[in-house]
């Protein structure tokens, strides 16, 4: 009976330490707050294990990670245009996604998983038209950068 009771409390203790995973929604959108072809919102501070939901509002868009822009060890990732996608926050640091078609119009997010231990890396990626100047006031407006 002790085994038995032991097994019931590894596993409800197993179980609540996922329980407190937040998952952050990510509208992919033609029009938002902040003009055209954006997600909304465009940048999330999460933790490490928290998911990422990307909800395609609006067709022709998806998300992918943007090359030079994952925490060590992370798998680079790319949705399928108008579905959904979820990315789960496997590593400590800093996230670039984009829209694939809409990326050079400035379609892109930055998600920070608990502390921003590749920031420079990820600063350092060069981006196309717009996309720049949208990552540009992210990491701006980033408290102690």
């Amino acid at each position: 009976m002790k085994r038995i009771l032991a097994v019931a409390a590894i596993a409800v203790a197993m179980a609540a330490g996922g329980a407190g995973a937040a998952e952050h929604e990510i509208r992919m959108l033609n029009k938002g707050e902040k003009g055209v072809m954006v997600f909304e919102p465009d940048f999330v501070q999460a933790e490490v294990g928290d998911t990422i939901r990307f909800v395609a509002v609006d067709k022709g868009h998806n998300a992918e990670s943007v090359k030079g822009m994952l925490p060590e060890g992370v798998k680079t990732f790319k949705g399928k245009i108008n579905e959904e996608f979820v990315l789960t926050l496997d590593a400590e640091g800093v996230y670039g996604i984009k829209c694939t078609p809409h990326y050079s119009m400035g379609m892109v997010m930055l998600v920070v998983a608990g502390a921003p231990v590749n920031i420079e890396q990820a600063r350092a990626v060069k981006h196309p038209g717009k996309a720049r100047g949208v990552f540009e006031a992210i990491f701006a407006a980033l408290p102690g950068h």
